[in-house]
């Protein structure tokens, strides 16, 4: 957190996902790091950590529209529903921000959150954001929701469901905040109607030739793909199944700045619609470009053994580092946060 924004001691981190902790002990070797079950974490292990916010983002497969949607009664929920048990025992909690994924706010498991907050007299506000509203290309919709002790002031009506900043709390996020983005010349608007920054901004000089997409590929999932070009000022939701498989897991991109698309590769026979998808020379885009599109910081690095399946699966379940931002903002807002601790 900058200290123009908001002022906050790390406490620990927890996950059980050993990859996802190399790489954070990686980028933040001084955190504390926890590779433990949540629901392993007793009232009084939590309670003696001191902490006043909790970041969490539960497991979303219990969510997902390709899942089972098993929901509260998925094996991957009990660490969620075990800490909506601990929080009304937490004297010193006064913030609560949670991410997941779209679908979540029509869950069992949100109305148990829900109980639990007011249980534990917290004010709250949600919301389904996605990052184009914020001037990013990419469309990642998730359903967040913030929490506050209920004698703190809270920008926020409790509104419901909310699908963009009400005029009034757009009016006191700071522009500065767009130091997050990698272009220059920003726009703050939170309209639906954002005018995003170009692909090109994003991407990386002299790509390696293995990101290139085999014609075996273009032959049989062509017509499948979400092509995109350097002038493109948006792109799709990207997955942790990105490169493994082709529908609905990302976009892919194209050099050439003057494609013709045509309405349907359906006008070609079989041989022209490969030559002409080769000839587009379509890739996927690199990690270090999706890390970008997600706002993570330039400094943001991976370690060097991990390899590009493994980082497409953990970007694609992470989340849009700026979008988050503005939120931890808006909770923060006329009160100091003192310690925070990320779930």
């Amino acid at each position: 957190f900058s200290g123009s924004t908001v002022d906050g001691t790390l406490v620990t981190s927890i996950d059980i996902n050993t990859i996802a902790n190399k790489v954070y002990k990686y980028n933040f070797p001084k955190t504390a790091n926890c590779s433990r079950n949540i629901e392993s974490l007793s009232i009084e292990e939590i309670s003696k950590l001191d902490i006043d916010c909790i970041l969490m983002s539960p497991p979303c497969q219990p969510f997902t529209r390709i899942g089972l949607k098993k929901d509260s009664s998925d094996n991957r929920c009990v660490s969620f529903l075990h800490l909506l048990t601990v929080i009304p025992s937490l004297k010193n909690l006064k913030y609560i921000l949670l991410e997941n994924v779209k679908g979540f706010e029509t869950s069992q498991s949100r109305y148990e959150l829900l109980s639990c907050l007011e249980k534990a007299r917290f004010n709250y506000q949600e919301f389904i954001l996605s990052p184009c509203q914020f001037g990013i290309p990419n469309s990642r919709h998730r359903y967040y929701l913030m929490a506050k002790k209920k004698d703190l002031g809270f920008i926020f009506d409790n509104n419901g469901l909310l699908t963009a900043f009400p005029d009034r709390v757009l009016k006191v996020i700071p522009k500065k905040l767009y130091k997050l983005l990698p272009v220059e010349k920003r726009t703050f608007n939170l309209s639906h109607t954002v005018a995003c920054y170009k692909i090109k901004n994003i991407l990386e000089e002299n790509v390696d030739d293995k990101y290139l997409i085999p014609e075996k590929i273009l032959s049989k999932h062509g017509h499948l793909l979400d092509i995109r070009t350097p002038e493109s000022k948006g792109s799709c939701c990207f997955t942790k199944a990105y490169k493994h498989y082709v529908e609905g897991t990302g976009s892919v991109i194209s050099p050439y700045l003057d494609i013709k698309m045509k309405e349907s590769l359906k006008l070609y026979d079989n041989k022209e619609k490969l030559q002409y998808l080769v000839n587009l020379k379509l890739r996927y885009f690199t990690p270090r470009e999706i890390s970008r599109i997600m706002c993570f910081p330039e400094n943001f690095k991976f370690p060097n053994e991990l390899t590009d399946k493994q980082k497409y699966r953990l970007l694609g379940n992470s989340i849009n580092i700026h979008v988050v931002s503005q939120l931890i903002y808006l909770l923060n807002y006329e009160d100091n946060v003192s310690q925070i601790t990320c779930f």
